[in-house]
């Protein structure tokens, strides 16, 4: 027997035009708690254009929920989560790096149990998150990863929505960081009407820019020939290096919290780093290699004295060594000492020559625009034309942290000023917030960073209220410890001199 559907409320309003025509107008009233209209195993008969559901099965614990797996197109995989309480909202999440599985960066226990339809995807291909093989000499997978596949399985999901519910959803949202960050960037420019709302965390904008200072970083910490096994800057001197920072730093906002909370006041004195003069270096000093390392971490990537891509703030010196400076057995499996070598040259080798013995010591990236002119036009969001997410109602809340050690938040700030100045308007439906202390995606947060960022872009698209302010936390063994308010770029929180410093009540709103 077929279950009963409780589908959405419909008032109706009839509306008389001057020529006295009659003409009906729907609304459509949102309900929290819409019902399956059948039953989850059903789905997998499912018939529609270019899609092969491969699983659908009624599971979960706190609230059941229908779970969908299936293949668009040749191999654009997907799972999409629908709760038997649906609240008419969708969400999906992004992936990070090449991503390679089935990725959702928009919490999908949480929301499911939130009442929200949510959705993530491989982007068609299968690998690890610094794993480009797959690219080799396929345009498809190339232009799935790009922007297509992102859209294929936001359009499909919506419509399996549409078949379970009897529905469509009322309100849709992205989620995304890193690469999610990117492709949210990109819903936005290519597709603005798949979603009402994005949130865009730690963006990956530019992929040669990134991934030509990726290289540059990595031939500086390991130059060729170079016999040092942790790189030139070892561990211990970016603890060095940290301390120093933070010694010089930290304590000119008013507070010692080993937190700077706007670096882009400061220009970097490099005469703060001690230069080693003796033959054996001492733990108190920098050799000039390491000084040449931290200069190029720092100032970024030029060519012919022209700045490329701009390197990483006063503040991410800690995430350094870590992420990127270390061996990593998964890197050693494409040729690199590390993520980050890894990373840039699996761009270069499959998107830009396909070409898997391509060599970062010996290219020439003089001629990098010409190069990387075809993979750009389907990997990079730079553009800043967002004329028809505007029109389309549709609000961005773009975040990333101070202290991002992967895609420096300098390019964000560089590239969120070149939006406003070919809109004077952006604020009204795009804001940027600067997480102090934050690093990339969750990973290595000094400062507090928790919040809810899909509650307050749903207040913005649903109520009309914009995110003038933002309460983020952080907290130590489940207890918060420390709260501050974030302020939409250019304004920053400033300590009122008196209050607890771990009070988000003690700070007020700055501009720079």
């Amino acid at each position: 027997m077929k279950k009963l559907c409780l589908t959405v409320a419909i008032a109706v309003f009839w509306v008389i035009f001057s020529n006295g025509v009659q003409a009906q107008t729907l609304h459509t009233i949102i309900t929290d708690n819409v019902k399956p209209c059948m039953e989850c195993k059903e789905l997998i008969n499912l018939d529609l254009p270019d899609l092969r559901i491969t699983e659908a099965e009624l599971t979960g614990t706190k609230i059941k929920y229908c779970r969908v797996r299936g293949i668009i197109g040749s191999e654009i995989k997907f799972e999409l989560r629908l709760p038997e309480s649906w609240n008419s909202r969708f969400v999906m999440g992004g992936g990070g790096g090449f991503v390679g599985s089935i990725q959702n960066q928009a919490q999908p226990a949480l929301r499911v149990n939130q009442g929200y339809a949510i959705v993530g995807t491989d982007t068609g291909h299968e690998g690890t998150n610094i794993d480009g093989t797959w690219a080799l000499n396929n345009i498809e997978r190339q232009v799935n990863f790009g922007f297509l596949a992102v859209h294929r399985t936001a359009v499909m999901s919506k419509a399996i929505v549409a078949h379970y519910y009897r529905s469509k959803p009322q309100y849709s949202y992205f989620i995304g960081c890193s690469r999610g960050g990117g492709q949210a960037l990109m819903e936005a420019q290519r597709y603005p009407d798949d979603f009402n709302g994005i949130v865009c965390s730690g963006p990956v904008i530019d992929w040669a820019g990134i991934s030509l200072e990726c290289i540059d970083n990595y031939k500086a910490q390991f130059p060729v020939g170079s016999k040092e096994g942790d790189g030139v800057l070892t561990l211990e001197k970016t603890k060095l290096l940290q301390k120093i920072v933070m010694d010089k730093y930290d304590g000119l906002d008013g507070v010692k919290d080993n937190i700077i909370n706007d670096p882009g006041e400061f220009t970097l004195d490099y005469t703060v780093f001690p230069v080693c003069t003796m033959e054996l270096p001492t733990d108190d000093c920098f050799t000039k290699d390491q000084i040449k390392v931290i200069k190029t971490f720092y100032e970024g990537v030029s060519i012919n004295n022209s700045g490329i891509y701009p390197g990483f703030p006063l503040g991410s010196e800690s995430g350094w060594y870590l992420p990127h400076l270390m061996t990593d057995t998964s890197a050693l499996k494409f040729g690199q000492k590390t993520w980050f070598g890894a990373f840039g040259s699996q761009f270069f080798r499959y998107f830009v020559f396909n070409d898997p013995d391509w060599n970062l010591y010996d290219y020439d990236f003089s001629n990098i625009f010409r190069d990387t002119k075809y993979a750009a036009s389907f990997l990079n969001t730079t553009s800043t034309d967002y004329r028809e997410f505007k029109k389309n109602g549709g609000k961005m809340i773009i975040n990333q942290g101070w202290a991002d050690f992967s895609a420096t938040p300098l390019k964000t700030i560089q590239y969120y000023n070149d939006i406003k100045q070919a809109d004077s308007e952006v604020e009204d439906y795009i804001r940027l917030f600067l997480l102090p202390g934050g690093g990339h995606c969750g990973m290595f947060d000094v400062g507090p960073t928790s919040t809810d960022w899909l509650e307050y872009l749903r207040d913005w698209v649903e109520n009309g209220n914009p995110p003038e302010k933002v309460l983020v936390t952080k907290s130590e063994n489940n207890k918060v410890v420390m709260t501050r308010p974030v302020f939409p770029y250019p304004s920053k929180a400033v300590y009122d001199g008196k209050g607890d410093p771990n009070d988000a009540t003690s700070f007020t709103e700055g501009r720079k």
